[in-house]
C-alpha cells in the first residue's frame, strides 16, 4: 500500500494509503501501458514513485532539458532494456504516445511504462495515438475523506447489502463543512484556512497562465478566472451555459470550448442523467461539479460562518463533497458501479444514482440538516414503485444527524460520515 506522508501541523505525520494503488499494482502485471490522471497535486507522482519495482527509470516532462531531449529524439527518450518507465505530465509532449506504441508492439512486456498527466490527453487535439488495447486509464482525484480516515472504500457493497453500523455515530454539519472547507489537496492539509486560500488561489492562477495555454487556444486568462468563480457558483446545478455565461462576453461557443477546457484539466466533471428507461418525461441535463470543495470555498471567498447558516450554500458544497467522496470510491471498484442523477419534468429529483454492473440500485438524497422526515424520501418512494420495479432499488439520504433510521421497505436514513466511517 502507498504511504503519502502529510504533516498534520503540531501532530505526528499521518500516512495515507490512496484507493488506486491496487488497481495500478494490478495494471502493472497486466497492461503494456499505465495512464494516472488527475488534477495537478493531486498525488500522482507521489504514488508512481512508491511503487515497489526493480529498474524504474523516472523522467518528468516538467523538467525543460527533459522535454527538450523528448522532441530532438522520442524513440531514444523512452528507450528502456528492462523495468519499467515513469515519464510524468505525458501531457506535454503527447508526440511520445506514437514512439510507446512502437516500443510496445515490439516487446509485448507487461509493465513497461506509466505514464502520469494533469490533462486528459485524450480529449486534446494534437493527439494522435489512443494506444487503444495496450493502456489502461486511471483516475486519481484529490485525497477522499475516506483516504484521510484509513477507511477502505467499502461504503457501496455496505449500502447495497444494507450493512449499516448502528454504533457508528454520524458528525454533525459543523465538521462535515469543516471538511468541504479544506478540501482534498495534499499539500493544503495542514494549512490555515488563508494559507489555504492563498494556494488555492495560486494554485488556478498558476494553471490557466501555463497549463491552459498547452492545451487549448485560450488567450482571455481574465476572463477565464471570472468563469472558474462563476462555475464554482455552479457547482451541484444543472448545466445551463446560457445562464453560465450572462455576466460574461463571451460567444456561446466559446464558452463551452473554455467549460471543455476546464474540464479536461480535470477542474470540473459532469454527471450525466440517467436515461435508461421507457419513461419519456426523463430530463437530460449534466450537472456540473468542481472536482475539489476547497477550491470552492477559496475561490468565493466563503466565511465558515456564514455559509454554517447559509442553506442553499451549504447544501451546495456538503452535495459536492458527497460527490467527490463517491466518485473516488467508484473509481477504485473496476468499473462494478456508475454514477448518474436523476430528474424528470415533473421535477421529481434524486442527487446521485449509483447502478450496479448486475442492473441493481440506489438512489442517494444528500441533506445538509441533521432532521429526516418521511417527506424527505418522496422521490426515492416514487423511483422505487414507479421505474425500478423488479428491480433491486434501496433508497437513501444520507444527512448531518448521528444515527442510522429505516424509514420503510429498504428505506434508510444515513450519516453523510458514514461514507468514511466503518
Amino acid at each position: 500500500m502507498l504511504s503519502l506522508t502529510i504533516k498534520m501541523g503540531v501532530k505526528m505525520e499521518k500516512f495515507v494509503d490512496r484507493f488506486q494503488m491496487r488497481s495500478l499494482l494490478e495494471a502493472i502485471d497486466t497492461r503494456r501501458v499505465l495512464l494516472l490522471n488527475g488534477p495537478r497535486q493531486c498525488g500522482k507522482t507521489t504514488l508512481a514513485q512508491h511503487i515497489q519495482r526493480k529498474n524504474i527509470t523516472y523522467r518528468t516532462l516538467d523538467d525543460i532539458a527533459l522535454l527538450k531531449s523528448a522532441n530532438i529524439d522520442p524513440h531514444g527518450f523512452i528507450k528502456i532494456s528492462k523495468g519499467m518507465m515513469i515519464i510524468d505530465e505525458i501531457q506535454r509532449a503527447p508526440f511520445l504516445l506514437q514512439a510507446i506504441k512502437k516500443a510496445v508492439d515490439e516487446n509485448t512486456r507487461n509493465g513497461q511504462y506509466l505514464l502520469t498527466g494533469s490533462a486528459n490527453i485524450n480529449a486534446l487535439p494534437s493527439v494522435q495515438e489512443s494506444l487503444a488495447g495496450r493502456i489502461q486509464k486511471i483516475r486519481l482525484r484529490t485525497l477522499a475523506q475516506a483516504e484521510l480516515e484509513g477507511s477502505p472504500p467499502t461504503f457501496l457493497p455496505r449500502a447495497f447489502s444494507q450493512e449499516f453500523n448502528n454504533n457508528c455515530f454520524g458528525e454533525d454539519k459543523e465538521q462535515i463543512l469543516k471538511h468541504c472547507f479544506r478540501g482534498g489537496f495534499p499539500e493544503t492539509i495542514s494549512l490555515k484556512d488563508t494559507q489555504r486560500r492563498r494556494w488555492h488561489e495560486d494554485y488556478v492562477n498558476a494553471i490557466l497562465e501555463r497549463d491552459l495555454r498547452e492545451i487549448s487556444n485560450v488567450y482571455r486568462i481574465e476572463a477565464m478566472k471570472d468563469l472558474i468563480k462563476i462555475v464554482c457558483s455552479w457547482s451541484s446545478k444543472f448545466i445551463d451555459i446560457s445562464a453560465i455565461g450572462a455576466h460574461l462576453s463571451i460567444k456561446r461557443s466559446t464558452l463551452e470550448s473554455y467549460l471543455n477546457s476546464l474540464e479536461i484539466l480535470y477542474l470540473i466533471e459532469r454527471l450525466p442523467p440517467w436515461t435508461k428507461t421507457d419513461y419519456q418525461r426523463v430530463g437530460r441535463q449534466s450537472k456540473l461539479f468542481v472536482t475539489d470543495c476547497g477550491l470552492i470555498c477559496s475561490l468565493l471567498r466563503w466565511n465558515f460562518e456564514e455559509v454554517f447558516l447559509d442553506s442553499d450554500r451549504s447544501g451546495k458544497i456538503i452535495e459536492t463533497f458527497i460527490y467527490n467522496e463517491l466518485a473516488a470510491q467508484i473509481d477504485a471498484t473496476d468499473a462494478e458501479y456508475a454514477i448518474y442523477h436523476y430528474r424528470d419534468r415533473e421535477n421529481r429529483e434524486i442527487d446521485f444514482l449509483i447502478e450496479r454492473s448486475d442492473g441493481a440500485f440506489i438512489g442517494l438524497e444528500v441533506k445538509a440538516g441533521s432532521n429526516v422526515g418521511l417527506n424527505d424520501f418522496k422521490h426515492l418512494m416514487w423511483f422505487q414503485n414507479n421505474i425500478a420495479k423488479d428491480k433491486s432499488f434501496i433508497g437513501i439520504v444520507l444527512y448531518t444527524g448521528e444515527n442510522v433510521i429505516p424509514f420503510g421497505n429498504k428505506l434508510w436514513a444515513i450519516p453523510c460520515s458514514h461514507l468514511w466511517k466503518m
